[in-house]
């Protein structure tokens, strides 16, 4: 278990992390979002004892990172899988990494197979795939068989087949009781994967609750509605007309706001046109986060780049 009380890390007159109060617990996987400068990073690395806090405390079953008589049998950590040796190959990197806490040499053959690199442990990090490097840095945190795990944007790399495995992997170690703490910007993948949510933003907790609970709470009441493709633009102007609105689902049909499933089939009925589907949604991960980080976005783009819209600037690469 992971426990945060009044968390606090400043930088100067920047406070990076803001008094964060939380819990991640045993036995599910705790999702940690927050848009890019919110404090993530800071906050896993003063879980792990690699920057000081300001302020407040982090423990891990009670104790401090640097008061952990065996870390890598505790805490299994993933904050950048760069940060290897490129002349080393995969097995030199976990040999030393055993040797240095202890870990039996089988154990190392044990973490690269789960992690699909048995065919490559010869060679060199600085010869892998970007996937292959989150893998080996997987195969890093996995090594002590520890009961607590952080990993920071674990799947960035990896194809669908090593996303959907990291998923399966994190939910199994955390069936097994284990602490599973996982922050990433893949929403969609997040939503498939976290049981709970830490949200923060410009250092300061947004939310700590269920995902479900998360999204039932904070969805605005939509109908996803599936109509015949001839009949799609009439219904939608009808929608419309009616005071509803109305925009594509990203898994097909319509997202309708506005009116009720059975106000829906009413006007459809009047005009004669068919329903395939009419269903009560809930807004996505992705849609609620969006909308609650808002204000807490400190790295914001536009929607228009000077290209495009012709200013003297385009005459250079935006850098």
């Amino acid at each position: 278990m992971i426990e945060a009380r009044e968390l606090t890390k400043r930088f100067g007159r920047e406070t990076a992390v803001d008094r964060l109060t939380f819990t991640v617990r045993p036995g599910r996987v705790t999702g940690f979002l927050g848009p890019n400068g919110a404090g993530k990073s800071t906050t896993m690395r003063m879980i792990l004892g690699l920057d000081a806090p300001s302020g407040g405390t982090v423990t891990i079953d009670g104790r401090r990172y640097d008061r952990l008589t065996a870390p890598l049998r505790e805490v299994g950590s993933l904050l950048d899988a760069r940060a290897v040796h490129g002349g080393r190959t995969a097995r030199q990197h976990l040999v030393g990494l055993a040797r240095s806490n202890g870990i039996g040499g089988s154990r190392v053959d044990e973490v690269l197979d789960a992690v699909g690199l048995t065919s490559v442990a010869g060679r060199r990090a600085k010869g892998l795939s970007l996937g292959m490097g989150q893998r080996l840095g997987i195969a890093a945190a996995l090594l002590g068989d520890p009961g607590v795990l952080i990993l920071d944007e674990p799947v960035n790399g990896l194809d669908t087949e090593g996303i959907r495995w990291i998923r399966d992997l994190l939910k199994s170690l955390a069936l097994d009781g284990r602490t599973v703490f996982l922050s990433s910007h893949l929403m969609s993948e997040m939503e498939l994967t976290a049981d709970h949510l830490i949200v923060i933003g410009r250092g300061r907790l947004l939310a700590d609750t269920d995902m479900r609970d998360f999204i039932e709470t904070n969805s605005q009441g939509t109908t996803l509605l599936r109509t015949p493709d001839s009949e799609a633009q009439r219904m939608r102007a009808l929608l419309e007309t009616a005071g509803a609105s109305v925009r594509l689902d990203a898994r097909g049909g319509w997202r309708v706001a506005g009116l009720r499933p059975a106000e829906i089939g009413e006007l459809a009925r009047t005009q004669g046109l068919a329903i395939h589907e009419l269903t009560p949604a809930f807004s996505t991960l992705e849609e609620i986060y969006t909308d609650m980080t808002r204000t807490s976005v400190e790295y914001r783009g536009t929607s228009t780049t000077p290209y495009e819209a012709g200013t003297p600037e385009a005459k250079e690469p935006v850098r």
